[in-house]
């Protein structure tokens, strides 16, 4: 359904009362197997306290009432009077969840991921990001444009289990024009203008970063039109366009660390080595984390940072897909790589030049402590321009460099935290300021009456550990001193259908299993399996 049709759709659900039962009927309520079931016409979660998104402290406990596919009342439950007043004045509803204990928050916005290609199954990476509390995804259109909108349709009309999505799409993909033409700034309205009627909401301008007439022409007409745009600012184009430029000729928001530092140069380029090949991605990383070696510190966290804040780009750091850089160990053997991680995912990001990604077949020590001091820098830019007044928001770009999908969701929450931002602040990155970097804070991102029913119920509260939110859990303990493990987050809800978290990564756990018959052991795992 257009996103604008559907807007309004909900909002005269919300408003005309007499009508609910009808607007909901346009809701069927869909069953997944064991997996997930919904959306219902009245659906309460009980006894929830509510971390609402928007920055604020958790509150509570509410009972949430969910109507179809969108909140319609939080009632305040005092439990100091529940029992002289008793539960006779509680709502009810189809299905009733318990959340005591739990912390209901928004759901996660996932604003870039990738789905790979076969014979990974789409429903893995939809499982984990499900699993882990994604409600909304930015995947990249790997399988093209067509096949990624065709999955999104799916995906609002409840025929597939996967995040609501909003695909990512190349400046003029999947138009008929050639490059002379889609390289004309005057062109810009008419190519923004047919990408939006084709459905494009996120707009990626990696293209266009040679030339700033065409950048900026693009980025105002995909504005103008609804759409939304973005830019990982490729190395060979930052002599053009750093991420001040970029901030100033108009693009929503800057993904990844590219052109921060360049920013801060006394000069147009890093000093580049001599035998320098972009195209060489061993190359191209190694340089990448270096650059902020020659960074000026004062200039980047003051000049840049204050020139960013006043420029209204959002900050997109998707820090988990580079952390592999800093200890390519530490990323070859996370926990969840036997029973989680795909085995398409383990090959192609072994070291191999002839994948993205896949640069670590000569990566060194000095090679990780450049990275290690780049990411102290960049966190520590991600504190300014969020403690400026500038908006981060939330992605990943998952799932390639050991980055797994799901699992690094909640890591690139961690990473978040590691830069200073309070853990509110990083919540709210992952829900309301990532809606709003979609223009879409009006229907999703809060947990409130007239949002969309796009929740999480974590067992126990994110604030106390973020780790509690990864499917895994983390271990506590209990009032008596008692350790044990928390489970992680119980349910994940998306437009209504409540989704049996547990089940999902049963079946995860079944396609990794079959992924991994009959495989021997890699460059990387080798010295550490015990023989026969």
């Amino acid at each position: 359904m257009n996103y604008q049709i559907k807007k309004i759709v909900k909002t005269l659900c919300l408003g005309m009362v007499l009508l609910a039962l009808s607007c909901q009927g346009a809701q069927a309520q869909k069953q997944f197997g064991d997996l997930a079931e919904g959306p219902y016409d009245r659906l309460v979660i009980r006894n929830a306290m509510v971390i609402p998104g928007h920055g604020g402290p958790p509150v509570g406990p509410y009972d949430i009432v969910i109507e179809g596919d969108m909140i319609t009342e939080m009632i305040p439950f005092d439990p100091v009077t529940a029992e002289r007043r008793g539960d006779s004045n509680r709502p009810t509803g189809d299905r009733i969840i318990d959340a005591s204990g739990k912390y209901v928050m928004p759901g996660l916005i996932d604003l870039h991921g990738h789905l790979r290609q076969e014979p990974m199954p789409l429903e893995y990476i939809y499982y984990l990001k499900l699993a882990h509390g994604v409600t909304t995804f930015g995947p990249a259109s790997d399988r093209g444009v067509e096949y990624a909108m065709e999955e999104a349709r799916l995906a609002d009309q409840n025929e597939i289990l996967a995040p609501t999505m909003y695909p990512l799409w190349s400046w003029g993909s999947g138009l008929d024009y050639d490059e002379i033409f889609l390289s004309n700034p005057k062109n810009a309205p008419r190519i923004a203008k047919e990408m939006a009627e084709k459905g494009a909401r996120q707009v990626y301008l990696n293209g266009v970063a040679w030339n700033q007439e065409l950048f900026k022409a693009a980025a105002d007409a995909v504005w103008e039109n609804g759409g939304v745009t973005g830019v990982h600012i490729p190395p060979s184009y930052t002599s053009v366009i750093d991420a001040v430029d970029a901030a100033r000729l108009g693009v929503t928001f800057i993904l990844h660390h590219y052109g921060y530092g360049e920013s801060s140069l006394d000069r147009a380029v890093q000093d580049y080595p001599r035998d320098y090949n972009f195209d060489n991605e061993n190359h191209r990383f190694r340089e990448a984390g270096r650059v902020w070696q020659e960074a000026d510190r004062e200039r980047l966290l003051g000049e840049v940072a204050d020139s960013l804040v006043a420029y209204g780009v959002f900050m997109q750091p998707t820090q988990v897909v580079y952390e592999a850089n800093r200890d390519i160990v530490r990323a070859q053997s996370l926990p969840w790589h036997e029973k989680y991680t795909h085995q398409s995912l383990i090959e192609w990001n072994l070291p191999d030049p002839a994948y993205h990604g896949s640069f670590h077949y000569d990566w060194t020590s000095d090679d990780e402590q450049t990275w290690y001091e780049a990411y102290d820098l960049w966190g520590d830019l991600i504190y300014e321009f969020n403690k400026k007044g500038g908006t981060v928001a939330y992605g990943t770009d998952d799932n390639y460099i050991w980055a797994t999908p799901g699992f690094s969701n909640i890591r690139e929450l961690q990473l978040l935290r590691e830069s200073g931002m309070h853990t509110l602040e990083v919540l709210k990155a992952a829900t309301h300021n990532s809606a709003k970097a979609l223009r879409i804070e009006d229907e999703t991102g809060l947990v409130r009456p007239g949002y969309e029913a796009d929740l999480i119920l974590v067992d126990g509260s994110p604030l106390y550990n973020l780790r509690f939110m990864y499917s895994f859990g983390a271990i506590t303990l209990d009032e008596d001193e008692n350790m044990y493990r928390t489970k992680g987050i119980v349910h994940t809800i998306k437009d209504g259908v409540v989704i049996n978290n547990d089940k999902l990564m049963e079946e995860v756990a079944r396609m990794v299993k079959e992924s991994k018959e009959g495989v021997g052991s890699n460059i990387a795992n080798d010295p550490f399996l015990i023989e026969e």
